[in-house]
């Protein structure tokens, strides 16, 4: 038992020991890091992705709502929701003040409504 614990304190003394650790500890840290930035790296690019992918689906609905638009003010006659409600729907119309500049009064802005 005292050869063993004379044999741990003489190589904890050596510094080729400490030295072998100390490169054992910086090589696992490195490799860690090394993770961690590939994990970084595939953050980044499925954040440009997601990015991508917004700003397509962002510009489909705006053709969307512009295609729906057309479509109402083509069909104005027979349509079942004017296109004045779908852009007060969509917010695209102001409606702080009646267009036609008849109020009843009621203090309810034109199209606070949900019609379903």
């Amino acid at each position: 038992m005292e050869r063993a614990i004379t044999a741990v304190n003489r190589a904890a003394s050596s510094n080729t020991v400490v030295n072998l650790f100390l490169l054992s500890v910086f090589g696992a840290l490195s490799a860690r890091s090394l993770k961690h930035q590939w994990d970084i790296e595939a953050l980044e690019a499925e954040k440009n992705a997601l990015l991508k992918s917004n700003k397509e689906m962002r510009k489909t609905m705006w053709d969307w709502k512009q295609q729906l638009y057309a479509e109402a003010e083509a069909l104005s006659s027979r349509a079942l929701v004017p296109l004045s409600k779908l852009k007060a729907i969509y917010g695209d119309q102001d409606t702080a003040a009646p267009a036609d500049g008849n109020s009843k009064g009621d203090g309810k802005a034109p199209g606070s409504r949900f019609i379903i």
